[in-house]
């Protein structure tokens, strides 16, 4: 497929269709296997609750939590609660379920853009610019070269083609072999052009926010996620949008995790434009395991 065809699927992808009154149906990532993609089912539900957003209001948060893990090749259906409704700010509560049991419980806040006091005090890491780096495509045919035996299925799953282009400084999360520091980089972008709806950008970004952050936490440990070592899942995720941001354009993902323990870790995220804004800021806690053998 092409980086348009595939971008042009991602956008279908996160387009709810409504299926009463504030509920809508999220439909099923094509050729998706196992367990639905958090992303995936945080920005379907955020374009749930934007689709109820009063007029001219903005997202600048969510939060949710993971109930349940999701199932490919079943639709998810979104109703929305709208709890509140301002002048100033507006609130959403969504409830994600599949087949009736809830998977995902999310909250979003919207406002009306307004002028406001300014202070941007989050410098951007100096890493190399995206087109310095290889492409996570390139660095998991190169990973497989050196694998060798594996399935089929794992074969498929880590060449599958992606919506999301990324570049990662230094090796990818789910690679790591070596102990190091809880703190990793990667640009990423919409592989094509995304039609100038600033929600559906949001939603792009909230997406593709579910990338690298999990695996941060390892990275002190020098397990692998390729090799089998560990298990994880995420428990909640929480995003702040800060300023407007093009998710067709290059932004930089950079991460750390400041705490890990009893079965969990904590990650962080910092979103950047090419400019070196904060566009937005992530926090995510989830369950990171070593895998029992046998």
């Amino acid at each position: 497929m092409t980086p348009e065809q595939l971008v042009a699927g991602l956008v279908r992808l996160l387009t709810v269709m409504p299926a009463g009154d504030n509920a809508f149906t999220g439909g099923q990532q094509p050729g998706g296997i196992g367990r639905v993609f958090g992303g995936q089912v945080i920005a379907q539900a955020l374009q749930s609750a934007q689709a109820t957003a009063p007029e001219g209001m903005e997202a600048h948060s969510l939060h949710a939590y993971f109930l349940r893990g999701g199932r490919e090749g079943v639709d998810i259906d979104y109703a929305v609660a709208a709890d509140f409704d301002g002048r100033s700010f507006a609130n959403r509560r969504v409830v994600a379920r599949q087949d009736g049991s809830a998977i995902l419980n999310l909250t979003t806040s919207f406002q009306l853009p307004e002028e406001g006091l300014e202070h941007d005090d989050c410098p951007m890491p100096s890493v190399p610019a995206p087109e310095d780096l290889p492409s996570d495509t390139e660095m998991r045919k190169k990973f497989l070269a050196e694998m060798g035996e594996i399935s089929d299925a794992q074969r498929e799953l880590m060449t599958r083609p992606r919506p999301i282009e990324m570049r990662t400084s230094g090796k990818l999360h789910w690679m790591n072999a070596d102990k190091k520091p809880p703190h990793a980089h990667s640009w990423f972008r919409a592989a094509a052009a995304l039609p100038d709806d600033p929600a559906l950008h949001r939603a792009v970004i909230a997406y593709a926010s579910d990338y690298t952050l999990l695996g941060t936490s390892a990275l002190p440990h020098g397990l692998s996620w390729a090799r089998g070592e560990l298990k994880g899942a995420s428990l909640d995720h929480a995003i702040w949008f800060h300023r407007p941001a093009r998710a067709d354009e290059w932004l930089l993902y950079a991460t750390d995790s400041p705490w890990s323990g009893g079965g969990r870790g904590f990650n962080r995220g910092r979103i950047f434009n090419r400019d070196g804004e904060l566009v937005a800021s992530v926090a995510q806690e989830g369950v990171v395991r070593k895998a029992r053998r046998g």
